[in-house]
């Protein structure tokens, strides 16, 4: 049996007033009552001898899962679980540590969490490392003391990796299978929690993704925590810290991004004139000649034809022939601090975000607007969910229909562009959400809610679909299978066996066209799911991948679904061919598609436009889609989606021609977001990426 730290509180508290009631005097009795601090240091007393710790999972200040360890000193057993959104990890692990604390046995099985098995493994023995991981196996022979960082292991992982470190000399140290890997303090603070108040130092674990990972950890160098804006993994007894944590965690990133700002942000004095440019007009779908434009106090104040001649008081920045391109529109986003620059060094300077933790977001909003942070644009929707065992713990959470529509009116306050309707949400809530949604000039789309399909949303004044598979699932569903749970993912398997002349399919086709219902088909994130093999880079990061750290190139040779079967294996591919197949039927009927991937943005967002290629858009068509269309569609192209005189100067500069070839969009020289110029040549490096392109050559004015 486990016990909670308050549970051995509690019980020494019993045994010793059990004590007193034997005594059989006043004077007995009062020398026999507990001192409640010497109970308290008992109690702690107790938890430190413990071999087992307790951790809460926690998204938003709901407890979805645990973690659990039973450990002595070289051996620990590892449990952790949560389930989100119908979904998550089930892992084990079994670690023996040697000397120096670093692992010499490492063992984990489970499953990630759309379903891929997982079976990892460590030795060291003699002097040699060998391992077997999703992406194959490995071995060497290390010539000094080296750190195995699991692919698969679980947020525990990151104590083990912490104490390792502390015990090395400058806290940092060589990694299996490659890399390094660092340990920074960043400050002390103290938790109060059920028990006692707690003494923590708070650490950044950095060098093998391209963002820290942040930890607390209490004055033995055990974990306390680890934590992110969203998401706490806390000690038992101290939940009741986790707004502070995830507080501290945002603090931590910001300051990373602010320092980072100020080394990549370049805000020139006066105006700036980027020459020698072909832009894209959008209009046209191709090129013009070679052109200049100037950009002065955050808009564009002239595009004429390119002059070699220098100007006075001008910074001029050579385009050296190539392409400048509006902003792209990322159109499925859940933007946070660690997206917000990557997304900008995309080319992607405006987001729809598509749900978040409201308090978040608009905290990340402030500081981008302010000016502490590089990100895009973010067009908000209003993520409405019903409070089900399987919620998505974002937004607002509802139990009722008045709850519901009390939701929508508090998105209705002019922040929001549309509410998002989700997976929990009782279908028969729906159409009256739609109706005071659309009289307060919101727009609407989301999931199908469980037990429904997309006609009855289509029905009801959805104004977009999210996610094909949404909209497919209501053609190979039986009566009654919930969808709230990773079924909405798996059941993609029955696709192939779809006949998509079905009248069933047309209904529901017919039915888009007929009431203009878009659909926001997130297509690199499907291809990711049913393509991606153990072993082999995925489809969608083969052009990329080579530029990232180690930990990221691993995960590109990850499966994402359990496809451990040659048959579901067979079945998940073919699946991907018919998405692919109804979402050009979509289009040849005249439907409108949005770009979004939900996965980030950034380089996926590139592979979501290049896919479009399959469904016959060709790449100039694609181009001025994600630029000028969606600027349109979202009522914001009198300001943005072209490169015009007075709209503002969000534009990127790539060396190719991405009219002939997309893939030009994935090396990008330069990106203008609302005036300030950056360098993803300079940017990635903070993130431990390779860049794709040199800087440009820029002539800063004489005097």
């Amino acid at each position: 049996m486990k016990f909670s730290r308050l549970s051995i509180f509690s019980l020494l508290l019993v045994f010793l007033m059990s004590a007193c009631s034997e005594s059989t005097s006043e004077q007995e009795q009062a020398a026999a009552k507990p001192d409640p601090l010497e109970a308290e240091q008992a109690a702690n007393d107790a938890i430190l001898n413990s071999d087992k710790e307790s951790f809460s999972v926690l998204v938003g200040g709901t407890e979805i899962g645990k973690l659990e360890v039973e450990h002595d000193a070289e051996n620990m057993q590892i449990d952790y679980e949560y389930r989100n959104n119908g979904r998550g990890p089930t892992i084990k692990e079994t670690v023996t540590l040697g000397e120096n604390k670093l692992p010499v046995a490492w063992t984990i099985e489970g499953a990630t969490t759309f379903g891929n098995k997982v079976d990892e493994q460590f030795v060291m023995a003699g002097g040699n490392a060998s391992w077997k991981d999703t992406t194959g196996t490995g071995s060497t022979t290390p010539e000094e003391a080296s750190l195995y960082v699991a692919q698969e292991g679980s947020p525990y992982q990151l104590a083990i990796y912490a104490q390792a470190l502390l015990a090395d000399e400058d806290h940092s140290m060589p990694v299996l299978p490659g890399g390094v890997l660092r340990l920074d303090e960043i400050e002390k603070i103290s938790l109060s929690g059920e028990l006692n108040e707690l003494s923590a130092t708070a650490y950044a674990l950095s060098g093998i993704e391209m963002n820290p990972t942040y930890l607390l950890l209490d004055d033995d160098n055990n974990m306390i925590a680890t934590m992110s804006p969203r998401f706490a993994i806390i000690r038992e007894g101290y939940e009741i810290q986790d707004e502070r944590l995830r507080d501290l965690a945002a603090e931590y990133a910001a300051k990373r991004f602010e320092d980072i700002q100020k080394k990549v942000a370049h805000n020139y004095q006066g105006p700036v004139r980027i020459n020698n440019v072909h832009i894209f007009d959008p209009a046209t779908e191709s090129l013009t000649e070679p052109m200049s434009v100037t950009v002065e106090n955050h808009k564009i104040t002239q595009v004429s034809p390119y002059d070699p001649a220098a100007t006075a008081n001008e910074v001029e920045i050579d385009g050296a022939g190539g392409t400048l391109i509006a902003g792209l529109y990322e159109m499925h986003g859940h933007l946070g601090q660690n997206s917000a620059l990557l997304n900008i060094a995309a080319g992607i300077t405006s987001v729809r975000d598509m749900g978040n933790n409201n308090e978040v977001l608009a905290e990340l909003i402030s500081k981008i607007e302010s000016g502490r942070l590089a990100g895009p644009r973010i067009i908000r929707s209003g993520f409405i969910e019903g409070k089900s065992p399987y919620s998505s713990n974002n937004g607002n959470l509802v139990t009722n229909q008045e709850e519901a529509l009390e939701a929508v009116r508090s998105y209705s306050n002019g922040e929001y562009y549309q509410i998002k309707i989700y997976n929990s949400m009782n279908p028969e809530w729906v159409p009256a959400m739609i109706e005071l949604a659309h009289e307060n000039g919101l727009k609407v789309a989301g999931h199908v809610p469980a037990f429904s399909n997309a006609d009855a949303m289509i029905a009801a004044g959805y104004d977009e679909m999210t996610h094909i598979n949404q909209v497919m699932l209501g053609w190979v569903l039986e009566e009654g299978e919930d969808t709230r749970e990773l079924l909405r993912l798996t059941a993609l398997q029955r696709l192939p066996g779809l006949d998509l002349n079905d009248p069933k399919v047309t209904k529901t086709i017919d039915a888009m066209v007929e009431k203009g219902v878009a659909i926001d088909p997130t297509l690199a994130i499907h291809e990711a799911l049913l393509r991606s093999r153990n072993g082999t880079v995925s489809p969608g990061m083969v052009d990329y991948v080579d530029h990232l750290p180690i930990a990221e190139q691993r995960e590109a040779k990850t499966a994402w679904s359990d496809i451990s079967s040659p048959e579901v294996d067979e079945a998940y591919w073919k699946a991907f061919d018919q998405i692919i197949a109804t979402l050009k039927i979509m289009r040849d009927r005249g439907i409108f598609i949005v770009p979004g991937t939900d996965m980030g943005g950034s380089f996926a967002y590139h592979r979501e436009l290049e896919l479009y290629q399959q469904i016959g858009m060709s790449p100039a068509e694609i181009v001025a889609w994600a630029t000028y269309g969606m600027a349109d569609y979202l009522g914001r192209s009198d300001e943005s989606g072209s490169i015009e005189v007075g709209k503002l100067a969000d534009f990127f500069l790539v060396p190719g021609d991405p009219t002939k070839d997309l893939k030009a969009i994935k090396a990008i020289s330069m990106v203008v977001k609302d005036g300030t110029v950056y360098f993803p040549g300079e940017i990635y490096p903070e993130f431990g990426v390779q860049p794709f392109v040199d800087v440009p050559e820029v002539t800063q004015p004489e005097g």
